[in-house]
């Protein structure tokens, strides 16, 4: 895909969004199924993912960690959020890996410590890029991904996330 073909692709969106905003407004969903032992099944539209404790916090290693699923995640959303980008802006033959480390004390999943916050310190995002990309055009793909990346910037931003625990 090129550049006008995503343009092409994207305009009667951007269009009807424009004219009608409500229906730019679309709920995903996830849904995950309790599991054998300590272990959530999740449905990914293309795969069935079987999630479960890390090794850090007893787990065999066996069963995705929900960590790395958020890493995945963002992981994806910022690749896919780039290529988009790099097509709309001409850059047609960008190639390379986008990794995402974090890091987390597992003190505060285990309830060691109170102190210790749950949940993600630091999350670091590399891109390295092969091809042929000047500085102008770097710094283009880093502002835009940035800021289009729904991963990243919910991440950035935080959510408020409602629960509702019911039994049936």
């Amino acid at each position: 895909m090129n550049s006008s073909e995503l343009k092409n692709l994207q305009a009667p969106l951007k269009a009807k969004y424009k004219q009608h905003p409500e229906s730019a407004i679309i709920t995903l969903k996830a849904n995950g199924t309790i599991g054998e032992g300590i272990s959530c099944k999740v449905e990914t539209g293309r795969a069935l993912i079987q999630a479960g404790l890390h090794p850090a916090t007893g787990g065999n290693g066996l069963l995705a960690c929900s960590g790395d699923l958020l890493l995945e995640a963002l992981v994806a959303c910022a690749g896919v959020t780039l290529k988009a980008v790099a097509t709309a802006i001409g850059i047609d033959s960008i190639t390379g890996t986008i990794k995402a480390e974090g890091d987390l004390d597992f003190r505060g999943t285990l309830g060691v410590s109170k102190e210790v916050p749950v949940g993600f310190q630091e999350i670091r995002l590399f891109f390295i890029l092969d091809g042929k990309i000047d500085s102008e055009q770097l710094a283009s793909l880093s502002k835009l991904t940035e800021r289009y990346c729904v991963v990243y910037q919910t991440l950035i931003k935080g959510v408020k996330v409602n629960t509702d625990f019911k039994t049936s």
